[in-house]
């Protein structure tokens, strides 16, 4: 199970380079539009989990303070303002998004740091802000006039990889202790976890390859 674990780990951090990589590939095509900010995301994100991988070499530091108060309120903040912002054309949706998951912190430092019951309030509370802007997308994708050519929509694989990772592993670390008390469930979340973060970016690779310049 270790080697088998460890070869997921090894193969999230292979995809999340494919999609930076293939984000610079194809750079030039999107440079126009605001998916140059997720080309620059993606490229940020690698960068973040190079540091995190190997940082502790070089200098001293917290490896869970950067990536729980750093990389993963970046990842948040940067999906609330694709979708709300961008692809909704919401920019009231997306400041009232940022602002309660900025709030969930605070909560999250007064009560459930001692209180386990929910083992990372504001990655949960993210995780429920995105889902609610997955759905929406979804609705919007089917009720589109151009349903036929979903797979020439980058938001179809964007969309797709949000929802097997972010949303399908929010009962993992919501419920972390819980479920590791029944550590053969535990695993498969896990392995659950990995294999969803790899196909998820490989589909943000694919949005870039398959996706229309303008979509």
């Amino acid at each position: 199970m270790y080697n088998f674990l460890h070869l997921l780990s090894d193969s999230l951090f292979a995809a999340e380079a494919i999609a930076a990589i293939t984000s610079i590939v194809y750079y030039k095509s999107i440079k126009a539009s605001h998916y140059r900010y997720f080309s620059i995301f993606l490229i940020v994100i690698f960068c973040c989990e190079i540091i995190g991988g190997y940082g502790e070499k070089i200098i001293s530091f917290s490896n869970p303070i950067f990536f729980n108060y750093f990389v993963i309120p970046l990842e948040f903040l940067f999906f609330f303002w694709l979708y709300a912002y961008q692809s909704f054309k919401n920019k009231k949706l997306f400041y009232i998004f940022a602002v309660i998951y900025a709030l969930s912190f605070i909560l999250n430092e007064l009560y459930f740091i001692k209180n386990k019951n929910i083992f990372s309030f504001n990655y949960t509370v993210g995780s429920f802000l995105l889902m609610f802007l997955v759905i929406i997308e979804y609705y919007k994708q089917i009720n589109s006039d151009d349903i036929l050519n979903f797979a020439k929509n980058k938001m179809f694989y964007i969309n797709l990889g949000v929802t097997l990772f972010y949303i399908g592993s929010l009962p993992f670390w919501a419920f972390y202790l819980q479920l590791l008390e029944h550590r053969k469930i535990w695993d498969l979340y896990l392995i659950y976890f990995r294999l969803s973060g790899i196909i998820m970016y490989l589909l943000f690779a694919s949005s870039f390859i398959w996706g229309k310049r303008n979509s």
